[in-house]
């Protein structure tokens, strides 16, 4: 059985490190680069670094602040923000990136999941969905939160998979930042559409929320959180001796 993943996650404003709630309330935490190296001590498997306001900026990510973190860290890096072309793939990766995450760029363009996927492997490709309910659906939205496409979640996530995605990431609007727990529901509905790992982000508040979120979905690979790593209210590698003790596998 594969481990489960503990996945820290820089979300990046004009260079600095930055955490709200349901995707509002920003505020500055730090600087990357300092989270960087902590996180690669602390026991991380992986890191994610997005930069949050390219897409709705309409601009290309920022590699100086990417260039600085993956030159401090010796665990897999996943970036994401402002990934529209082949050529975007490409700059991340040259700037350090093991794997590029896609969201706003694979809306406007079906076909570059596709081709980022046959270019680079599906191992590379990492498709980012931000999701919320409507009414009684759930919808993809992007441009960081702002902008509902209409486009079912589950139906989303399976085009991801067809179309070569190697992983999905689940980014839940509606528990970003609340601490109350993963969203469960959304997390199941979407994990029985695909059989692609899925991270599971928004919402851990405790170390008892990513417990709950191992034993009762086994279709999540990984949990993903911001806050409560950044401020320290839940230490890695506490949380991961504590996920071994209650018959998780993960790696210490």
């Amino acid at each position: 059985m594969l481990a489960k993943r503990i996945i820290p996650c820089l979300d990046v404003r004009n260079g600095m490190v930055v955490k709200g709630r349901k995707f509002e309330g920003i505020k500055e935490v730090c600087t990357p680069i300092e989270l960087a190296g902590f996180y690669n001590d602390e026991g991380a498997d992986e890191l994610v670094f997005y930069d949050i306001t390219a897409s709705f900026e309409g601009r290309k990510l920022f590699t100086d602040a990417l260039k600085d973190v993956a030159s401090k860290i010796f665990i897999p890096l996943t970036v994401g923000g402002g990934i529209n072309t082949l050529d975007d793939f490409d700059t991340v990766l040259k700037c350090g990136a093991d794997k590029v995450s896609v969201n706003s760029g694979a809306v406007k363009n079906r076909e570059l999941i596709n081709e980022a996927a046959k270019r680079y492997g599906d191992q590379c490709v990492v498709l980012s969905m931000d999701v919320k309910r409507v009414g009684n659906g759930l919808h993809v939205f992007v441009k960081g939160g702002r902008e509902d496409t209409g486009i079912d979640a589950v139906e989303w996530a399976h085009i991801g998979q067809e179309n070569g995605a190697g992983e999905i990431v689940v980014n839940s609007i509606d528990t970003d930042g609340v601490k109350s727990g993963f969203d469960l529901y959304m997390l199941e509905k979407i994990g029985d559409a695909v059989s692609i790992p899925i991270i599971a982000s928004g919402g851990a508040g405790k170390t008892d929320d990513f417990i709950e979120l191992f034993k009762k979905l086994k279709c999540v690979d990984a949990g993903l959180a911001a806050s409560v790593f950044h401020y320290k209210e839940v230490g890695i590698a506490d949380l991961k001796n504590k996920l071994k003790n209650a018959g998780i596998n993960v790696r210490i």
